[in-house]
C-alpha cells in the first residue's frame, strides 16, 4: 500500500514524523481519512483521537485545537495539544472538560455558547472513548 509523509506538531515539539498508509483526523466538520494522493485541503481540528496507520502498526494521539493541511508533499497536523493516547493524564483531560463547562456557563452570546457546547461534547466523547477502551476511530 502507498504511503504518505506525515508530521504531527505541537507548540512544544515534533510529536510524530514519518510515513503512514492512512491517517484518520478528527476534523471540526467530521472525522476524515487521508491516504497517499489525497486532494489538497485544510481543515480545523476538534478534540479527538488522531490515528496513524502504518505498516502493520497503529499509533493514536489525543489532539486538541489547530488544523490539518494536506498538500502534494503529504499531511501536516499542527495541534495546540498532541499527546500519545498511552500518555494521556486522565486528570488533565478532566480539567479540559471542567474548563469547557466553565466556557459554556460564561458564554455571553448564543454563538459563543454553541461553540463552547460543541467543544464540551467533543471532550466528553474523547473521555468516554478512552474509558471504554475504544479510542480507535471506526474506519
Amino acid at each position: 500500500m502507498a504511503t504518505l509523509p506525515f508530521e504531527l506538531v505541537s507548540p512544544e515539539k515534533l510529536v510524530f514524523s514519518g510515513t503512514a498508509t492512512e491517517v484518520i483526523v478528527p476534523g471540526s466538520e467530521g472525522e476524515f481519512g487521508v491516504l497517499a494522493g489525497h486532494a489538497p485541503f485544510i481543515a480545523m481540528l476538534k478534540p479527538g483521537i488522531l490515528a496513524v496507520k502504518g505498516e502493520g502498526s497503529l499509533q493514536r494521539f489525543f489532539v486538541r485545537g489547530g488544523f490539518a493541511e494536506v498538500n502534494p508533499s503529504g499531511l501536516t497536523v499542527l495541534a495546540e495539544e498532541a499527546t500519545p493516547v498511552e500518555e494521556i493524564d486522565p486528570a488533565r483531560l478532566e480539567q479540559h472538560i471542567r474548563d469547557a463547562e466553565e466556557d459554556v456557563a460564561d458564554a455571553t452570546s448564543d454563538e459563543a455558547r454553541q461553540r463552547a457546547e460543541r467543544q464540551l461534547t467533543d471532550l466528553r466523547q474523547v473521555a468516554e472513548a478512552l474509558e471504554a477502551g475504544f479510542a480507535t476511530p471506526a474506519h
